[in-house]
Order: C-alpha cells, then structure tokens, then sequence
C-alpha cells in the first residue's frame, strides 16, 4: 500500500460524511497517474505554489496601490491569510483541509494589477465582460505551464470558480473559502486602513464592535467560532444570524469609509487610465505581446489575449510597461 492511500485510508476513518474524500475526487481533465506520496489535493496545492501566477502575487494589490511601507497586505499575504482561516475551520468541521488549502491559495489567481480597480477596468473593456474568480479559472485550466494549465481536480478549480459570489461551491470545503475569503479581506483591510490613517479604532460602529470585537484578532475568532459552531453536521457552510447581520453592517461600513474613501482610493483613475491605455496599445500592436500570448490571440482572437496578459501583470510591471511605452527616455550621449 504506497503512503497515498494509506493517507485516503485516513480520510476514510477520520473525515466527517459530509467531508470531500480525495479518493472520490471527480478528477483531472486530463487523467494522470497518481503519485505514490501526494493526495491528489495535496498535488494540486503544490501545483499552486510552485505557479508563476502564484508568486506574482506579491507585488499585486490588495487595497492600497503599491503602499509605502512594509506592513500593508498584497494580494500573496491576504491568499495565505484567507488559507489559515479556512484550514482552522476546515479542521474543526474534520472536512478536508488539502482540499480546503488548495481552493484557498488559487482562488486569486487571476486578480489584475491594482486590485478591484484593474478588474472593474478590464470588465469595462473586455467584450463579454470579465471577473477575477472565472479569471483565476482560467490561469490553472489554459494559461499556466506555458498554455497546458495546473491540470487541477474538478473540486478545486469549482472551489476556485465559486469562491466570490454566485451559486456556491460543490463541496463544503470550496463553500468554506468563500466565507474565510469575506472574514480575511473585511479584517485585515481595517487594519490597513488604520495603518494608513483613513479610519481609526473609534470610527467602527459600537453595535458592530459589541458583536464582534473590538480588535483584529477579536473578530477574526468571533466569526470563526461563530462559522464553525452554526454550521455543524449541517450540509452547507453558514454563520449564526446575529454574525451575519454584523459582518454585513461591518463590510457596508468598510464601503462608505474604506473601498470608496478618496484618500485610500484617489490613485485608482489614474492606475486605470494606464490599464486602458495598455489595453488599447497592445490591441493596435498585437505584435508586441509576448510570443505566450501569440497562440491565444490566433486560437481566441486578440481581445482574449490582451487581457489575460494585462490581467496577468503586477503593479509595478505595469507601471514599467506604461513608461516604456508611452513616456519619453532622456537623450543619452555615448
């Protein structure tokens, strides 16, 4: 017996009913012999991790544009803190935590340069619209590993799919991510606010504080608790109604103050003026793209390919890309 199916043989005994079990996994598009060591969830986390899309994921924006200083989350600290809250509950719920792991660190994969304001960008000018969670689906289906893809397990790239909004994932560990992406973002984004003197601690409402905590960490274990306690042996993941009903008043606080506060957001015109002028570029000069890029365009015409290249960038890239483009060098003399 290899070390794989002992490990499924755990799952078996240990896992609740209700828990995802890899040996009953759906499967790979492509089928693949199985590795003696790796469940296959574990396989896929570690196809993951090893992603470019996964590393440029540290120098992508989380809230605030290329912030100065060293504390301010990216895209890369918010996916692992979103994956620490979902392992906790996904243990204490004895679901499975490989697979839990695996959605929690691909699901945003394919979030554009400057956050929310890249992917409103690339929603406006992108025939047929376009969404970082579908966006992330397709970074591990076709564009990773020079156009193979990661080759994933139907559960996590349907994690993955259904992570933001929209009918909820197949399983319950995919249905889990979601609400620790919401516990993550909604948390760690007020910290950051209050590092950045947009908000301070007295701002939050009383009531919502009295619910939740006065304090990150308060919160966080508040909410987490509260997931782990209402949705036992139930078949879907969930939160009490009083936690739901101010988690909700806290996210509708964060968007009055924070996501739409001029002094956190007032870059963002301009990052999307240089995404657009990008997007405009590289749809008049196909030929500049990237030969990976090449096939997509002749395959799936070039509106596809502009954008899952822009899509694909980091901020300061992008930055980089604008200035070579369209901002003058100074005259050198040799």
């Amino acid at each position: 017996m290899t070390l794989r199916e002992q490990l499924q043989r755990r799952e078996d005994a240990v896992l609740s009913p209700l828990a995802c079990r890899s040996s009953k996994s759906r499967g790979r598009a492509y089928p693949e012999e199985e590795c003696g060591v790796r469940t296959p969830f574990q396989r896929d986390t570690d196809r993951i991790v090893y992603s470019k899309a996964f590393r440029r994921l540290k120098q992508k924006t989380q809230v605030f544009l290329q912030p100065e200083g060293d504390h301010y989350r990216t895209r890369m600290t918010h996916t692992l803190e979103v994956s620490r809250i979902a392992r906790t509950m996904a243990r204490a719920l004895f679901l499975n935590e490989d697979l839990t792991e695996a959605i929690a660190l691909g699901h945003d994969l394919g979030h554009t340069p400057f956050g929310h304001a890249g992917e409103r960008l690339l929603n406006e000018v992108m025939p047929g619209g376009f969404a970082h969670y579908t966006q992330s689906v397709r970074v591990v289906e076709r564009l990773e590993k020079g156009g193979m893809g990661l080759n994933l397990t139907w559960e996590v790239r349907n994690g993955i799919a259904c992570h933001t909004r929209g009918v909820p994932a197949a399983t319950l560990e995919g249905q889990l991510v979601r609400l620790a992406d919401h516990i993550a973002y909604i948390n760690h984004d007020i910290e950051d606010a209050m590092r950045g003197g947009v908000i301070y601690p007295m701002d939050i409402p009383l009531d919502i504080s009295h619910v939740l905590g006065f304090t990150q960490s308060a919160r966080v274990n508040t909410l987490v608790t509260d997931a782990i306690q209402a949705s036992q042996e139930k078949d879907h993941i969930c939160q009490s109604p009083q936690m739901e009903e101010a988690m909700a008043a806290l996210r509708e606080f964060m968007f009055a103050s924070v996501y739409t506060n001029p002094v956190a957001k007032g870059e963002e015109g301009k990052a999307q003026d240089m995404l657009r002028r990008l997007f405009d570029y590289f749809h008049s000069h196909p030929d500049r793209l990237p030969d990976d890029f090449q096939s997509i365009r002749l395959e799936e015409g070039i509106d596809r390919a502009v954008c899952d290249y822009i899509a694909g960038m980091t901020d300061p890239f992008a930055v980089e890309t604008y200035k070579e483009i369209f901002i003058p060098k100074g005259w050198t003399v040799l």
